[in-house]
């Protein structure tokens, strides 16, 4: 059965600005996420790309629902050919100086319980290398070399 929700929360050493720019600018996202021909953080903009697991890729269907700079991105989440919608939300909180990242993806339970690549276990571990390593380790990364080197 498919659960709901997936909840993934990560503290990255970096301002709230360089986080948002992680998941907003697609020169970045394609270092860490998915290769995105186009995106914006404005509401109402459709993007899609591809993505899947060992056993067949998806295309994604998304369109921007909510946006406030720097502290939260909400878009939908669909597929194509596939039932059902979904919505992932990106909160950014200031831990001052670094940044704790919610990422809450709702509405798992639309998509066709009958599809193994749309379980809950799937989203789950997806979304845990996505947010906690994969964006946690580029933005790290990021900002350390963008740092001036002392003696």
């Amino acid at each position: 059965m498919n659960e709901g929700t997936v909840i993934k929360e990560v503290v990255i050493e970096a301002p709230a600005a360089k986080v948002w720019e992680a998941i907003t600018n697609k020169v970045a996202m394609k270092q860490w996420y998915f290769d995105l021909a186009e995106f914006r953080p404005e509401v109402g903009f459709e993007f899609q790309f591809e993505g899947g697991d060992e056993t067949r890729t998806f295309l994604h269907l998304c369109e921007i629902t909510e946006v406030i700079p720097e502290e939260k991105l909400t878009h939908s989440w669909s597929y194509d050919g596939f039932p059902g919608k979904s919505f992932v939300t990106w909160e950014l909180f200031d831990e001052g100086g670094a940044t704790r990242v919610k990422l809450t993806h709702t509405g798992l339970e639309t998509f066709p319980e009958t599809n193994p690549s749309f379980a809950w276990k799937n989203f789950e571990a997806g979304w845990n290398d996505i947010v906690c390593t994969l964006l946690k380790n580029y933005v790290e990364k990021t900002l350390a070399e963008k740092q001036p080197q002392t003696a």
